[in-house]
């Protein structure tokens, strides 16, 4: 075995001993937030559905490419997540805003906002950023709601593989840059480019 064979099987030794903290770490309690969707205002207890646990993925907004890139990942999860527990995608944007950003990428979240209130504030504040992109369980015992983990997201994390796959092709996390489409305009359009939109 390598060197790099040898340091990946100690990082897979090592996410599992995280897997293991992270279940011992004590619950939090926190407020029952209100939320924004399109069907007007909700509460996140009412994200839960009939499940006991939620997945809530912290999303910056539709002006993050990054965490576009984050979503559109693990969008092709959700089924499989939401047979464990309810899924939900949250962000400061509009309700309206959110709706077009995932017609757009097709995704298949339920959706709400916090609108950047107090959610954002007590929730989302990590690694430095009072909107940190990133995910978090939460546990339902009763009426009250507890945060069980929570993690922040960025380049070269466990939770975006593109990461490890352009790692495996020597393309380095400062080399590339995630965008939101990446059709590139043709030199010359066979259509004459009349009303094209970049």
């Amino acid at each position: 075995m390598s060197e790099a064979d040898d340091l990946e099987a100690e990082i897979m030794e090592k996410a599992l001993k995280l897997a293991a903290l992270r279940r011992a770490e004590p619950a939090v309690e926190i407020d029952d937030y209100e939320l924004e969707t399109l069907t007007g205002p909700t509460r996140l207890s009412a994200l839960f559905s009939d499940q006991e646990k939620l997945l809530v993925i912290h999303n910056m907004g539709q002006a993050c490419r990054y965490c576009t890139l984050w979503a559109d990942g693990l969008n092709g999860l959700v089924p499989h997540l939401e047979d464990a527990m309810a899924v939900a995608l949250l962000s400061k944007d509009s309700p309206e805003t959110q709706r077009r950003l995932a017609q757009d990428r097709g995704w298949r979240f339920r959706m709400a906002s916090h609108g950047g209130g107090a959610y954002m504030r007590d929730q989302c504040d990590m690694q430095g950023y009072g909107n940190c992109p990133g995910a978090v369980v939460y546990e339902r015992r009763g009426e009250k709601i507890f945060r069980r983990a929570r993690t922040g997201f960025g380049p070269g994390d466990l939770y975006s593989p593109i990461w490890h796959l352009l790692a495996l092709a020597g393309i380095g996390q400062d080399e590339w840059t995630p965008q939101f489409h990446y059709w590139r305009r043709p030199q010359q359009m066979e259509d004459g480019g009349a009303n094209l939109n970049d």
